[in-house]
């Protein structure tokens, strides 16, 4: 017990000195820059990250590499990504089914991801990606183990130069398919309708 015996001045004058003088580390954290959500159905969903909450929709984003579509809601310097799975054979299909909807990961932006893994491997955490995937709009990325973060899927990611051009050609491509899809309902419903008429002529 230290001399004062307050527990919490014993605490912070040794063990929070030991853990400074620790070599700091390497990774050049820029910050938080997501939390992913798995959810079933993103409308619903949205009922109360967008309806209740208030956080607002800034755009829904096919990820076709990942199976998956993602809607993107900003908080400050962060933002909330509710994650649908496309394919009942993706990676997020498969945590869904097993888990259920829930937080799926936590998503840190660094500097450089490639120092960042390699420094990663040097201190002996187990990597599900050793090198960089492209993931939502070009981004660089990768994830870290559970095992080796206390049970919490951890990403990494990097901005490139190429993300803002191919989050616009994915956003427009998604409106496009929409558009086309309300096209075909229009004129299925107009078919269905001439058929009627005709059927009372």
């Amino acid at each position: 017990m230290a001399p004062d015996n307050n527990p919490i001045t014993y605490y912070q004058t040794t063990k929070l000195q030991n853990y400074r003088t620790k070599t700091m580390p390497k990774i050049k954290i820029k910050n938080i820059n997501h939390i992913a959500i798995v959810v079933e159905d993103i409308e619903d969903a949205l009922s109360f990250w967008r309806d209740a909450l208030g956080l607002e929709l800034s755009h829904i984003e096919d990820v076709p590499e990942q199976h998956s579509m993602v809607a993107f809601l900003p908080a400050k310097h962060s933002e909330v990504e509710l994650v649908e799975p496309t394919s009942d054979e993706s990676g997020v299909a498969r945590y869904l089914s097993k888990q259920g909807p829930g937080m799926h990961h936590i998503c840190f932006e660094v500097e450089d991801i490639e120092s960042a893994l390699e420094h990663m491997k040097s201190k002996g955490i187990r990597l599900i990606n050793e090198e960089p995937q492209i993931g939502t709009a070009g981004k660089k990325i990768a994830f870290v183990h559970p095992e080796s973060t206390n049970g919490v899927l951890v990403e990494l990611y990097e901005l490139t130069e190429q993300e803002p051009r191919i989050r616009f050609e994915r956003a427009r491509a998604l409106a496009d398919r929409m558009s086309a899809g309300r096209e075909s309902m229009a004129a299925s419903a107009r078919e269905f309708l001439n058929r009627i008429r005709e059927g009372s002529n």
